[in-house]
């Protein structure tokens, strides 16, 4: 089965230190699951798992400067 057929977004996560941080995945956790393949244990631990943005990718280039 192709992966097209399974939507995918962008969220936007919250960090501790008030930037956010693009993930992509099917569902907010899946985008944290997929974080947590590329990230380090303390850097996942600046991020707020529950405070996110679902965002499209037309909307990516005004969030650009808060990504950190």
């Amino acid at each position: 089965m192709s992966s097209f057929s399974n939507p995918h977004y962008m969220y936007l996560f919250e960090l501790k230190n008030g930037k956010k941080k693009l993930a992509y995945g099917q569902s907010p956790q899946d985008a944290l699951d997929i974080l947590r393949v590329r990230l380090t244990e303390a850097e996942m631990d600046e991020i707020y798992t529950d405070r996110y943005v679902k965002i499209s990718q037309r909307e990516l280039q005004k969030y650009v400067s808060e990504l950190g």
